[in-house]
């Protein structure tokens, strides 16, 4: 009986295989299993793979270890302003390329104001890097760290050109995210985006880098630097000036801007690459400002178009158009109709690269510059300009002013003392969140005395501060002609 069991199941096991190969027989491909491979034979005898995943792109990437390293270094930024703060107007309406992204509206605004943003420890003494638009105009700057230490922020520096700010808060031994080269992040690569959306603290997404050195035109004028990682992390006010990691845990960049018609995460993200925002960073401790270095050139994309036009050998690179005032590109040997292909062995195909690697050079810096010329590759040493022609650095006066008091000075001309009826003074050019402006003071007050030392320069004023604790008294003049007198506490 049980032999009889077996022969039948033997026998109909057989027809079951048999028109099992019959049937890939009649497709014209017969699947033979070797190795774990899927190997199919078509119809002329050629062994042909399927094409299938390789296992280690099945798995899913896991961002668990990253997100901790990161998440206790990335702050939430509270700002408070009082009074009237107003941008740039456009067609009669008030025009903030930030607003839909940073979620406050229309700026131009009556009374006070609050806002919120993300920023990023570097350094363990509390330097923290965020975006220029998330501090701006802010009269308080609160850090709440993501162990929920509260702190108030002073501001170190800020740089609109590509919408960087420094502030630093009193606190030791802080938690930091280690830099890493943006000029390595590939197309395609994870990464991960960490800030405080919505007032939604330490709050971690993923996505891929879709392209580097992308212009959207959310600056205007000036020399602004936009070279920015597009991303597809989801991103959303509130996160601005927060951390873009790639999958190791390092700052890759500082994110800062959306693409949207809502105001709300619509696809794409953009961030300031940390080279670049480094390099800012570095120039706001050293030197109080930033160094930034000019060909002094006018230049657009190459494109078809444009090749055609002006007959040129190349359809990538960037256009030389014409010429600044003491142009450090044209004293080197660059001409007008040069395209530029290449800057110190980096290959040049748009003006945001460009940009980005000038961006991060100093005045007095050299450069090579790789040019095509009528179908002939050319190189120029060119050595780097300020914007006024200059190469030398220019470091502003008696930084510590600007982190004690919050402002930035300005010595008066002497026909601007006539004017005032004084023999000495330092205009109050810029105010930042600091002890001037909680004390009430006015940009363009002119401070003549220090608790009755007299001031002239940045320096008198630092000197001042130096030597003295508890309160001050400080005096002046508006240009209006009107005396004012400010005490406060340092």
């Amino acid at each position: 009986m049980q032999n009889n069991q077996s022969r039948y199941m033997k026998k109909y096991i057989g027809i079951f295989l048999l028109a099992l190969a019959g049937g890939a027989a009649g497709a014209g491909l017969v699947s033979l299993f070797s190795g774990g491979k899927t190997v199919v034979v078509n119809d002329s005898g050629q062994p042909v793979t399927l094409a299938s995943f390789p296992s280690h792109i099945m798995e899913h990437p896991n961002f668990v270890t990253t997100s901790s390293q990161v998440t206790p270094a990335v702050v939430h930024i509270k700002t408070k302003s009082s009074g009237e703060q107003s941008s740039e107007q456009e067609g009669g309406k008030s025009f903030d390329p930030f607003r839909d992204f940073f979620g406050n509206g229309d700026m131009f605004r009556r009374g006070p104001q609050e806002g919120s943003g993300s920023g990023v420890i570097i350094k363990g003494d509390g330097y923290i890097i965020t975006n220029n638009h998330v501090i701006e105009g802010a009269d308080k700057i609160e850090v709440v760290l993501n162990d929920k230490r509260s702190y108030n922020a002073t501001l170190v520096g800020t740089d609109k050109s590509t919408d960087i700010a420094l502030i630093k808060i009193e606190e030791e031994n802080l938690p930091t995210v280690k830099y890493g080269n943006s000029d390595n992040v590939q197309v395609g690569e994870w990464v991960l985006a960490v800030g405080n959306p919505f007032n939604l603290t330490s709050t971690v997404t993923a996505g891929i880098v879709s392209a580097k050195a992308r212009n959207i035109g959310i600056f205007r004028g000036g020399a602004n630097v936009e070279s920015f990682i597009q991303t597809d992390a989801a991103v959303n006010p509130g996160n601005s000036g927060g951390a873009l990691v790639n999958v190791t845990g390092e700052l890759v960049g500082i994110n800062t801007a959306i693409a949207s018609q809502t105001g709300s995460f619509a696809g794409y993200s953009f961030a300031v690459p940390i080279n670049l925002a480094k390099k800012v960073v570095e120039d706001l401790m050293t030197y109080g400002n930033v160094q930034r270095g000019f060909l002094g050139v006018q230049i657009m994309d190459v494109n078809a178009d444009l090749a055609e036009k002006e007959g040129l050998k190349v359809i990538s690179g960037v256009y030389v158009q014409e010429y600044s005032p003491n142009s450090a590109a044209e004293e080197s040997g660059i001409k007008k109709g040069d395209v530029i292909v290449g800057v110190s062995g980096k290959e040049v195909k748009s003006t945001p690269e460009l940009q980005e690697i000038i961006g991060r050079k100093r005045p007095g810096d050299k450069v090579e510059i790789k040019v095509n010329r009528e179908g002939v590759l050319k190189t120029f040493t060119v050595t780097l300009r300020d914007g006024e022609g200059k190469t030398g650095i220019s470091k502003k006066e008696a930084v510590e002013t600007v982190n004690v008091l919050g402002g930035e000075f300005e010595v008066l001309s002497s026909k601007e003392l006539k004017s005032l009826k004084i023999n000495n003074g330092l205009k109050v050019k810029k105010l930042n969140p600091g002890k001037l402006r909680e004390a009430g003071v006015r940009e363009g007050f002119v401070i003549t005395k220090f608790d009755d030392v007299a001031i002239n320069s940045a320096k008198d004023l630092a000197n001042a501060i130096k030597s003295k604790s508890g309160g001050v008294l400080i005096e002046g003049v508006y240009p209006n002609g009107s005396k004012a007198y400010y005490g406060f506490g340092l």
